[in-house]
């Protein structure tokens, strides 16, 4: 019996009720399909069956899973008796799922984080798999300090590798790039439980009332030491998408990162605008709002499912001046030149593994370069839809050196006709770096972003 026909077969069944079972259902979704979690996570929360707080634990641990799960992986090869790498998907997910608990979830029971998963597998595989992911499982809960793990001094790559659970790739190019110790605190920041990021709509509330709001609900907020429309909300006891606040636009969620990068554009009421990578339409919000909802901001998009988003986003945060339009920002062609165009790329994303811990999996190597390409590509088409003297911001949310910094001397190179304006002009100098901004996970405690404003000549 395989994956395909066990997960298939059986994803609609009582083997499969329960957060837990959701869960090893959505991670062995995962691994055989190119699906994003988040995606599979929000299409799991669209049924509308599971409360607030089932909702919690399931992200909880399928994020969980997928951040840990070479450390996770470590342990239960040590203590599985045959070979771990040749089980089912499913069996592998269930161990994963119980492990995670035992060695994070602390005020979960071990046997209450176990027994779920014997279940599950004893349904699917039956009574003697059960049994052998039982006396594993719980040899491990007994034995958690016992573990053996590689040992720093004989491959400290390796070491990092599987303490932090990072593709060994990745840990090797950051020690390069960074040193061992600056790389450590990388993959460290990487693996947080995620704060929830706030930005104020201007537009339609003030501080005084978010910082209410907050107050009244109880909620541990740290205001942004970046920008002053923005806070961090550390472990919140509720879906803050499901508040009035948000609901009625006055609030979005949006990093720090992202917020000051769309400030590095500084448009002004009244401007044409093109935002060329634009869905789910966040930048193409706070460029609207910078600009009193007056004036004209496209927001592009290569794929028209995606043009919703903006649709709903702009809806119900008041921005009536965006218009949502599907091309491709490669050919994009425009008869008048635009103000401002900005340019949120396509990129690695290697700087939102908090948020985003199955990002570390699906990258590979090669991937940085055939995406700089692609973002020189969109640059170049950049370049020919402005006005003389008009702006062209050029961002990422990566911190990988040939997307950001190598891309920007290459324009420059190619394009002599632009020139830098210096980010320390317009953002806290402590984010900015050569002039162009520069935030690090580590370093900010925030996404680790990119962005260079250039003015043409």
């Amino acid at each position: 019996m395989n994956d395909q026909i066990v997960t298939d077969k059986n994803e609609s069944t009582p083997f499969f009720s329960g957060v837990r079972a959701a869960a090893i259902r959505i991670l062995s979704r995962f691994e055989r399909s190119d699906a994003y979690l988040d995606k599979l996570i929000e299409r799991e929360f669209s049924h509308g069956e599971l409360s607030a707080k089932d909702r919690a634990l399931l992200t909880e641990l399928i994020n969980g899973v997928i951040r840990w799960r070479w450390k996770l992986d470590w342990g239960l090869t040590g203590f599985y008796h045959g070979d771990y790498l040749k089980c089912l998907n499913i069996v592998k997910n269930a161990m994963r799922v119980a492990f995670y608990q035992i060695m994070f979830l602390k005020k979960i029971p071990d046997y209450a984080a176990i027994n779920e998963s014997v279940e599950v597998v004893k349904k699917l595989q039956g009574e003697k798999t059960a049994g052998i992911v039982n006396g594993v499982l719980r040899n491990l809960a007994r034995n958690l300090d016992n573990i053996r793990y590689p040992k720093r001094e004989n491959d400290p790559i390796y070491y990092l590798s599987v303490m932090e659970s990072h593709p060994r790739w990745l840990v090797r190019r950051w020690v390069d790039q960074f040193g061992e110790e600056s790389a450590e605190v990388i993959l460290q920041a990487n693996n947080r439980r995620p704060y929830v990021p706030v930005r104020i709509n201007t537009l339609k509330t003030t501080v005084d009332e978010v910082e209410a709001f907050f107050h009244e609900e109880d909620l541990r907020y740290i205001k942004s030491d970046y920008t002053d429309r923005s806070y961090i909300l550390k472990s919140p006891r509720m879906d803050i998408t499901q508040t009035e606040l948000f609901k009625s636009g006055k609030i979005t969620i949006q990093d720090p990162s992202a917020t000051m990068a769309a400030m590095l554009a500084q448009p002004k009421p009244g401007m044409n605008v093109i935002d060329l990578c634009a869905a789910p339409g966040g930048k193409s919000f706070m460029l609207a709002e910078q600009m009193q909802n007056d004036g004209n901001v496209v927001a592009i998009d290569k794929y028209e499912s995606k043009l919703r988003f903006i649709e709903s986003g702009k809806s119900r945060m008041g921005y009536n001046i965006i218009t949502p339009f599907a091309a491709d920002a490669e050919k994009l062609d425009i008869e008048n030149p635009a103000d401002l165009v900005f340019a949120d790329v396509p990129c690695s994303g290697l700087g939102t593994l908090s948020k985003k811990p199955d990002i570390k999996w699906k990258r590979e190597r090669d991937d940085l370069y055939t995406l700089s390409k692609i973002q020189r590509e969109i640059m170049s088409n950049a370049a020919k839809l402005l006005r003389s003297g008009g702006v062209f911001v050029y961002s990422t949310c990566t911190i990988e050196p040939e997307e950001n910094m190598e891309n920007v001397n290459w324009f420059l190179e190619n394009f002599p006709e632009f020139e830098i304006d210096p980010a320390e002009k317009y953002l806290p100098e402590k984010v900015c770096k050569d002039g162009v901004m520069q935030t690090f996970q580590h370093i900010h405690y925030i996404d680790g972003a990119f962005a260079a404003r250039f003015v043409k000549k």
